[in-house]
């Protein structure tokens, strides 16, 4: 709304990533070209870490678009918090291939043998595992196993890794040594200097329309000095502040854009971080106080309590008075009338939700058959358009359904299960 009264062509701080807009720093420098050196020298592992907010699936885009699709198949995983069977599932899923045995053994023989056929016929095969310090570190240490799947020379699976620091300790641990050993390249992606976080700033507002040398048009040299302190070279925050400051600005019918405006929107963000605070302390708090209501008032607590005076943290004595176990309550067995239970297991059915997924758009993707591959429908007259509707509210930064660019990300929401 404020574009034409800035002399902009476009909203120059998107907090959603957009490859025009694509800014390196010399660690998301690094971090690319080490993605892109382990995949093509085909090394195997690579791990890259990188706080909140820090830009890593903006490097992941720009390696995805800049990569040969034809003969490159990437396997995404979003949610990493799974088994390392369920990960080798994927994997088959997203090959085409069909397990002929469901042993975890034969699995990864089979896979092995699909692999040489891909590195055959000139494909590379890549991993990439989003927020993996998630990953349970039994999947993380059989990953070995994928790493293990080699010619003479070549890995045939190349892993990238990306987290936050936390991965860092994860593969610190002893039980990973083994898999922190096969790492053949990691790299971190730092907070913005000063200088680059200004350099941030105008990179984005020259692809927005502002011409050469303008910068102080839009933002005084004090309203850019806090924006920067604040944000602590953190992209995502850069781009929140610049954004109010423009709208407040221009509520303001203010330009150049003042310190006075950023310490206002600086503020109001303040006071909604803090309230958020106050809401989750009420919330946990509520919560406590419900199943301490839920316990004292259930006949059937393990520990039998007369009084409040018997609950070992109702003394404030410093030696804590033991409360002898009673024995347990009987539970009553509760006879359900059988006219009763068929209307039961139907609400139990209609209750029953799928879990959201996340998917990357590949080329050759198109809605219909995501919709087919998440939602296991195998008949396309089954696909309404309530559904698609519901795809479409979900994913407000899609303009076109029919047509989502490659690298873009689409949330499948979770539906009532039939």
């Amino acid at each position: 709304m404020y574009l034409s009264y800035y002399n902009l062509k476009k909203e120059p701080f998107h907090i959603t990533p957009d490859p025009d807009f694509l800014f390196f720093s010399e660690s998301h420098k690094q971090a690319l070209a080490s993605i892109i050196y382990c995949t093509e020298k085909k090394k195997g592992f690579v791990a890259i870490t990188g706080g909140v907010g820090l830009g890593k699936t903006t490097i992941l885009r720009s390696y995805l678009e800049r990569m040969d699709n034809k003969r490159l198949k990437t396997i995404y995983v979003f949610n990493p918090n799974i088994p390392f069977k369920s990960l080798v599932a994927i994997i088959f899923h997203e090959l085409g291939i069909k397990p002929l045995s469901y042993d975890i053994s034969d699995m990864v023989e089979q896979l092995h043998l699909a692999l040489i056929e891909e590195y055959s016929a000139g494909n590379d095969v890549i991993l990439i595992i989003d927020e993996a310090q998630n990953m349970p570190v039994d999947t993380l240490e059989n990953l070995r196993m994928l790493s293990n799947l080699e010619t003479s020379t070549d890995k045939l699976i190349q892993i990238v890794l990306i987290g936050q620091p936390e991965l860092d300790d994860i593969l610190n641990k002893y039980e990973l040594r083994q898999l922190k050993q096969r790492i053949a390249i990691r790299a971190t992606i730092c907070p913005l200097t000063r200088e680059e976080s200004l350099m941030y700033i105008k990179h984005r507002l020259k692809k927005a329309g502002l011409k050469e040398g303008q910068l102080f048009t839009i933002f005084t040299k004090s309203a850019l000095q806090l924006i920067i302190k604040h944000a602590k070279g953190i992209p995502r925050t850069i781009n929140i502040l610049c954004d109010n400051a423009l709208i407040n600005g221009f509520g303001y019918q203010q330009c150049p854009i003042t310190l006075a405006i950023v310490k206002e929107v600086i503020a109001d963000f303040k006071i909604k971080k803090d309230h958020f605070y106050l809401k989750a302390q009420y919330i946990y708090l509520t919560s406590l106080l419900l199943l301490f209501l839920i316990f004292w008032l259930s006949p059937y607590r393990p520990l039998f309590v007369s009084t409040i005076s018997d609950l070992p943290f109702a003394h404030s004595s410093a030696v804590v008075a033991r409360v002898e176990a009673k024995p347990l309550v009987q539970k009553k067995n509760i006879e359900i009338p059988k006219e009763s239970k068929p209307k039961i297991e139907q609400a139990e059915k209609e209750v029953q939700q799928s879990e959201p997924l996340v998917r990357i758009i590949k080329k050759g993707d198109n809605l219909t058959g995501l919709i087919e591959d998440v939602y296991k429908i195998y008949d396309r007259k089954l696909i309404d358009n309530k559904l698609i509707e519901l795809i479409k509210k979900n994913n407000p930064h899609i303009k076109n359904i029919n047509k989502i660019p490659t690298g873009e990300k689409i949330l499948f929401p979770a539906v009532a299960a039939k």
